[in-house]
């Protein structure tokens, strides 16, 4: 039997195929709770410990701290997989395991040298921490960073504070966007330290979820991926005891070096899971244009010129986005590397703005070849799921204005910044 992570990745080897059999056994739960994760938006609690039970919280965690030891090849399968069932709870999912990269890199960078002997402790320490918790643990996490906060110059703006006091750290700040808000067992939360206008002050913090000092920004109500709850968190004078904290000054940049993209770790996984969904909105929307008939001829209705083009253009988008993450996953994962970072980093400014705007363009016209009734249905809902990616993250437009000055320029925009409130304590 074919798995549904095989369609975006038809080389597995043997392990890789145990974990997508892992992955497809909780598919038909997670996609029996797609409807109702979509009209109330939230997400479905007993995913977590269906997730846990199964090992998928560990699934890109190595086997010596009780994960299913996968990698990037797994993750891109297993998000492509839940996408086809439920796209809230594929987002959700990866992020969960963005998280490892604090650990899996964290070790990466000990392994390399980059950190001083008194440094190593802590580090490991704390990777340990994230990785024991992802893996023997069956810990959900959820990972802070992103923030409403823009500027020129980076990606992500952060302007949480990070303040060193007597046993640890207070963190102040808001973070606008973090799913598994109020879901996740662990918080990972990435401040500035008090002092720093550069990244070389970000820092990483175990959170509590129900700590004193930490509350729910707002309800996540959006146009698409509703149940991935989130609505970000708010943080007052929260406590984080030094064992608790990653805040050696530098740390972050020198974990960053040793991926092959970005520090927040195997993005490319998110947008399989909007290729996931596409495809089976683009399933769906077949095997209505098959089965239903014309009421004078008895002819499926797919057999019309105007459906029949809808096909069509489904049919293209739909290979193109997955030849482009094939292509990805080739850079990102090859042994040796047969690209540099920069090129590898100039393709994903280029491979995720045309997924998500594949998947959406499906979308689409599986909405416009099921004509009314599909507003009420799954057509009108995938639609709204697919709308995210292209704004998640980022559009197409300006990954593909980022690649081109890259191209051009040699340059790359920051990927990480640090906030007025922030860089105000140099001053």
């Amino acid at each position: 039997m074919k798995l549904t992570g095989e369609i975006l990745l038809e080389d597995m080897n043997q392990a890789e195929r145990a974990r997508a059999e892992v992955v497809e056994s909780v598919l038909p739960a997670v996609r029996e709770a797609a409807r109702e994760v979509d009209a109330s938006a939230q997400f479905h609690m007993p995913h977590v410990r269906q997730f846990s039970e199964a090992g998928l919280l560990g699934l890109i965690i190595p086997t010596e701290y009780g994960g299913l030891g996968g990698g990037l090849r797994d993750l891109a399968a297993a998000c492509f997989a839940l996408g086809s069932a439920c796209p809230s709870t594929s987002l959700a999912f990866f992020f969960h395991c963005s998280a490892a990269s604090r650990g899996l890199l964290a070790m990466e960078a000990l392994e390399a040298g980059l950190f001083s002997e008194e440094e190593a402790r802590q580090v490991r320490q704390f990777a340990e921490r994230v990785l024991y918790g992802m893996g023997r643990d069956g810990f959900w996490f959820a990972n802070f960073a992103s923030e409403s906060v823009k500027s020129e110059k980076a990606a992500v703006t952060i302007s949480t504070e990070a303040r060193k006091v007597d046993g640890g750290y207070l963190l102040n700040g808001v973070k606008s966007f973090g799913t598994g808000t109020g879901v996740a067992d662990k918080y990972l939360v990435t401040a500035s330290l008090d002092g720093y206008d550069t990244a070389e002050g970000l820092c990483t913090f175990f959170v509590d979820r129900d700590g004193d000092g930490v509350r729910p920004r707002a309800p996540w109500d959006a146009i698409g991926m509703r149940g991935t709850s989130s609505g970000g968190i708010v943080l007052e004078n929260y406590f984080v005891p030094d064992e608790m904290s990653l805040a050696i000054p530098g740390a972050f940049t020198r974990c960053m070096q040793m991926s092959r993209g970005s520090f927040v770790g195997n993005q490319m996984a998110a947008v399989c899971g909007y290729a996931g969904a596409a495809h089976t909105a683009y399933q769906n929307v077949l095997k209505h244009l098959t089965e239903k008939k014309f009421a004078d001829t008895g002819k499926p209705i797919g057999t019309a010129p105007y459906q029949q083009e809808l096909i069509g253009k489904m049919m293209v988008d739909l290979q193109t986005s997955i030849l482009w993450l094939r292509r990805q996953l080739q850079l990102e994962t090859s042994e040796p590397p047969i690209a540099s970072k920069h090129e590898v980093v100039k393709q994903w400014r280029l491979c995720k703005g045309v997924v998500a705007e594949c998947g959406f363009s499906i979308a689409a016209n599986a909405l416009k070849a099921s004509g009314t009734s599909g507003t009420m249905g799954d057509p009108a809902r995938y639609l709204r799921e697919l709308t995210m990616g292209i704004v998640q993250a980022f559009p197409a437009e300006r990954g593909r204005l980022m690649a081109a000055q890259m191209e051009v320029e040699g340059a790359e925009q920051s990927l990480f910044g640090v906030g007025e409130k922030a860089a105000e304590q140099q001053t």
